[in-house]
């Protein structure tokens, strides 16, 4: 793999994957932290203040690791049958 080699195949392919892969990450942060911000100031105008926060954190982790792992099982899983030959074509010659 020569470095120089623009397209998919070569390193720019790999850092355009890294980079997608930061991009997604980013974003995800982002979103967090935007909810977290909401919440703060949502809690901070209802009655219990502050204290009303405390509840809401368990149910965003728990999201974020539910949906988490979900993504990592589905990819596991397509990964796992791509490279058993699962999803290959059965008849090549048929178009």
């Amino acid at each position: 793999m020569e470095c120089g080699t623009p397209g998919l195949d070569g390193c720019w392919g790999v850092m355009a994957k890294r980079s997608l892969i930061a991009v997604i990450v980013i974003l995800a942060l982002a979103a967090v932290a935007a909810y977290m911000l909401w919440a703060a100031r949502a809690a901070s105008k209802l009655g219990a203040g502050w204290a009303g926060l405390d509840t809401a954190w368990p149910y965003l982790l728990a999201g974020v690791l539910t949906v988490g792992v979900a993504i990592a099982i589905f990819l596991r899983l397509a990964f796992w049958s791509q490279s058993r030959g699962y999803d290959d074509r059965a008849d090549t010659n048929r178009e």
